[in-house]
């Protein structure tokens, strides 16, 4: 185990708290095959930023706010499935509510239908895309999520599964965890985050004054 010490943690969401994945990709699959683009070009793009960012990448002539409309309506409806990854919510449960927050590239009404979906307690704090300019990898969103909970982001560590997220968290001046939730190892070694773990089972909360004192249990050097 590796010990490591924070003031807060800045969880992302899907692929970090929730797994969400099979319902982004049935969302982003049939978009993809309806406007016939590839599909697995349009998931690796999609994947860790707002969707209207992709939106603007994939269709930069589109009214990409009702493009925008759609896919987020046609991901708020599709919540069947979504659920608590392993080990997340007695993590949660843990930490005090004034030490982490939730910061996604999900919109708010997403965000919030998701959090319900999967049974996760409502953060104090959680930051979207519709309170940001700039989305994953720019730094602004874990900036605010730092400044929000009142701590500067170097006294944070940011939990990621994205790399355009484990940037962002990179960018802001954050230590970063990131998890095997979606990354290859080769990308997430890449990306250079402080610690690769296999996801919130491998955290422990040891002590939470006057600093949150975390034991990670990190992927090992042969795994990677």
């Amino acid at each position: 185990m590796t010990n490591v010490s924070a003031q807060a943690l800045l969880f992302d969401l899907d692929g970090v708290l929730i797994n969400s994945i099979p319902a982004v990709e049935r969302v982003w699959s049939r978009w993809a095959e309806e406007r016939g683009f590839n599909v697995e070009e349009v998931l690796h793009r999609a994947h860790g930023r707002p969707s209207i960012e992709t939106l603007r990448y994939l269709l930069p002539d589109a009214d990409h706010e009702a493009e925008n409309c759609l896919v987020e309506q046609a991901e708020i409806e599709d919540v069947a499935d979504i659920v608590p990854l392993p080990g997340v919510l007695e993590l949660l449960a843990a930490l005090p509510s004034d030490r982490w927050a939730i910061v996604t590239s999900c919109t708010r009404p997403l965000a919030e239908v998701r959090i319900r979906a999967a049974g996760l307690p409502k953060p104090g704090l959680f930051i979207t895309s519709n309170d940001i300019q700039r989305g994953k990898p720019d730094p602004e969103p874990y900036q605010k999520g730092a400044a929000g909970l009142g701590f500067a982001p170097e006294e944070c560590i940011v939990i990621e599964d994205a790399l355009a997220g484990i940037a962002s968290g990179r960018n802001a001046g954050s230590r970063v965890i990131a998890f095997t939730t979606t990354a290859s190892i080769t990308d997430l070694v890449a990306a250079k985050p402080d610690w690769i773990l296999q996801g919130c089972s491998a955290i422990r909360l040891e002590a939470m004054h006057p600093e949150l004192k975390l034991a990670l249990k990190e992927v090992t050097v042969d795994a990677r």
